[in-house]
C-alpha cells in the first residue's frame, strides 16, 4: 500500500513526464540558445536543437521510470556520450567545472519558466510537487553533466600528459645511422613506454644501427628504472640496432652495484660523447681528440 507522500511523488513524476513530452520542442528551442549547447553545436542552430531534444527525451525516460534522483538511470545512457562531448568542448575552451555546473543549472531555470504556465490549473500542493520533481530531475541531470565533465577533464589531462612526455623525450639524429635519446627527470613506466616507442620508430625511420640512451639527466636509478632500460635495449636489438647507455655517473654506478643490478649485457659509456665516438668507430669513422674538445 502506497503512503500519501509516495503516491504524490509518483503523480508528480507522471505530470512532469507529460509536461516534458508536450513541451519538448519549446524546451529544446530555449535550450539551444543556452551557452552549454550554443557554443558546442556551432554548425547550425538546428543541430543544437536536435541535441537538446535528445536530452529532453532522456529526461522523459528517467521521469517516466520514477528515477528522478538516480544518476545511473538507464534513460541517461543515450545522452552520456553527447554530454561528454559538450563537457569536453567547454573544458577545452578553458571553462572550470564550477562554470560548467552553473551553465547546467541554467537549464533548470529555463525549463521552470516553460513549466510555470502548465501549473496554473493545478492545485497548489500538486503544483509544488511537480516543481520539486523538476528540481530533483534537473539536479540529477547536472550531476550527470558534471560526471561527464570530470571524465572529459581526466581524458584531456591524460592526453596532455602524454604530449608532454613526447615533447620531453626527443629522439635526436646525431649522425647517419646513429640516434640518441637524452633522458631528463624521473623515468616511470608511462614515460619508459614513450621512450621505447619513440626510439624504435626513430630506428626504423633513420635506419639507425646504433641507439644511445643518455641518462645524464636522470637523478636516480633503481631496479625499476634499470628494468625499463633493459627492456628498451632488448627492443632496440630486436630492431637490428645496438643500444648504448651513456651518462652513468659515479653515484649511479655505486647505486647499481649496491642494488645488485646486472647490466653486464648492456654496452655502457660514461658520456654521450664517448657513446657517439664508439658508434662512429664501429662504422669505421675515425674520431680524434683535441685539447679541451670532444671527439671530432
Amino acid at each position: 500500500m502506497q503512503v500519501p507522500e509516495q503516491a504524490a511523488a509518483e503523480a508528480a513524476a507522471q505530470e512532469l513526464t507529460a509536461f516534458l513530452e508536450g513541451r519538448r520542442e519549446q524546451i529544446a528551442q530555449r535550450w539551444a540558445d543556452a551557452p552549454l549547447f550554443r557554443t558546442v553545436f556551432t554548425v547550425s542552430r538546428d543541430e543544437a536543437v536536435e541535441a537538446c531534444k535528445a536530452v529532453v527525451d532522456a529526461l522523459v525516460d528517467v521521469a517516466s521510470a520514477g528515477l528522478l534522483d538516480n544518476i545511473a538511470a538507464p534513460g541517461f545512457d543515450s545522452v552520456r556520450e553527447q554530454l561528454g562531448r559538450m563537457a569536453a568542448a567547454r573544458a577545452r575552451s578553458g571553462f572550470s567545472p564550477a562554470q560548467i555546473a552553473e551553465e547546467a543549472a541554467g537549464l533548470r531555470v529555463t525549463t521552470a519558466d516553460v513549466l510555470r504556465g502548465e501549473l496554473r490549473d493545478l492545485p497548489g500542493d500538486q503544483a509544488q510537487e511537480v516543481r520539486l520533481a523538476l528540481t530533483v530531475l534537473m539536479g540529477t541531470l547536472s550531476l550527470v553533466i558534471m560526471e561527464a565533465t570530470v571524465d572529459a577533464s581526466e581524458e584531456l589531462i591524460a592526453r596532455q600528459r602524454l604530449q608532454l612526455l613526447e615533447v620531453a623525450t626527443p629522439v635526436i639524429n646525431l649522425w647517419e645511422g646513429v640516434v640518441a635519446v637524452p633522458l631528463i627527470g624521473t623515468l616511470d613506466s608511462a614515460r619508459s613506454q614513450v621512450v621505447m616507442e619513440s626510439l624504435l620508430n626513430a630506428i626504423v625511420e633513420q635506419r639507425a644501427r646504433y641507439a644511445i640512451l643518455d641518462i645524464t639527466g636522470v637523478p636516480t636509478v633503481d631496479s625499476l628504472v634499470a628494468q625499463h632500460l633493459m627492456k628498451t635495449v632488448a627492443a632496440a636489438r630486436l630492431m637490428g640496432a645496438e643500444c648504448i647507455v651513456s651518462g652513468i655517473r659515479p653515484a649511479i654506478a655505486q647505486t647499481i652495484v649496491h642494488l645488485g643490478i646486472d647490466l653486464s649485457s648492456v654496452l655502457t659509456r660514461s658520456s654521450l660523447a664517448d657513446a657517439l665516438a664508439h658508434a662512429l668507430g664501429q662504422q669505421g669513422i675515425e674520431v680524434s681528440h683535441t685539447a679541451g674538445a670532444g671527439p671530432r
